[in-house]
């Protein structure tokens, strides 16, 4: 159930949306599995809803990232009742996540949805590899896109290839003060393998470079596709971005890499 507790006012220009629904606050907690070790990273934070219910969890530490300094009466008086808090205001996009002490080891935010794809590739390319994210439903139908599907794109195949992304739950735009136009949904994503892989930034670019043109065929996106190289992966000449599976992007990857 939604309750209007406030007249949040969002601003366009940061990708704001309040969320106002305890219910989905406590399953956004619930499936961050969090202990006493934890130091979360919560990127727009707002008023601080989601902060003083990560607080009330005995956590380690919480940096938070907050680009939009209206909300800093709030904050700095949260942060001056809890010594495990420390609100850094700053833009997501270009703050050093590398001077955090401690260092997090979960990400747990309501993102920005204006800059969401850009930001999780940044924070992947910081080492993160624990995420709880509220963001588009789109974004998450595309992070969790398979193969041979319309909505397959490079973030979703560098997350698949280093780990798994999974919907937990998918959020109606009501439990948003203002009611934005779009549904949200809770994503999970989990890095447990390939860590050098996607933190590269070769990577992403190959990645983003296959996807150029979706509607063409791969060999006209990747100038040095060889039909050798197709045959040895198995691929078809006629093959497109999106029908590629996690296993041969790797595969393809490597050999592009490769000095000539």
């Amino acid at each position: 159930m939604c309750k209007d507790k406030n007249n949040f006012k969002a601003l366009k220009r940061y990708g704001q949306n309040f969320l106002i629904d305890d219910n989905i606050l406590n399953i956004i907690i619930s499936s961050s599995d969090l202990n006493n070790d934890d130091v979360i990273l919560e990127i727009g934070p707002g008023h601080g809803v989601l902060t003083r219910k990560l607080l009330s969890n005995n956590i380690k530490f919480v940096h938070a990232v907050e680009i939009d300094t209206r909300f800093k009466s709030d904050l700095d008086s949260l942060e001056s009742d809890h010594e495990n808090l420390k609100v850094n205001y700053f833009d997501a996009m270009k703050f050093n996540y590398l001077e955090l002490d401690p260092v997090p080891n979960k990400i747990i935010a309501n993102i920005p949805y204006n800059i969401t794809t850009p930001l999780i590739w940044k924070l992947l390319g910081f080492g993160f590899k624990n995420f709880i994210l509220m963001v588009q439903e789109e974004s998450a139908l595309r992070i969790t896109a398979p193969k041979n599907t319309k909505l397959r794109y490079p973030l979703g195949i560098a997350i698949e290839a280093s780990g798994r992304a999974e919907i937990i739950k998918k959020v109606s735009r009501k439990c948003f003060r203002p009611v934005p136009k779009v549904n949200s949904a809770i994503l999970k994503i989990e890095i447990n393998k390939n860590f050098d892989l996607v933190k590269n930034s070769c990577w992403n670019k190959f990645l983003h470079e296959a996807f150029k043109f979706r509607r063409k065929k791969l060999t006209n996106n990747l100038n040095n596709l060889s039909m050798e190289i197709l045959q040895n992966l198995e691929i078809s000449p006629d093959t497109r971005a999106e029908n590629l599976s996690c296993e041969q992007w790797v595969k393809l990857f490597k050999i592009f890499e490769m000095p000539k």
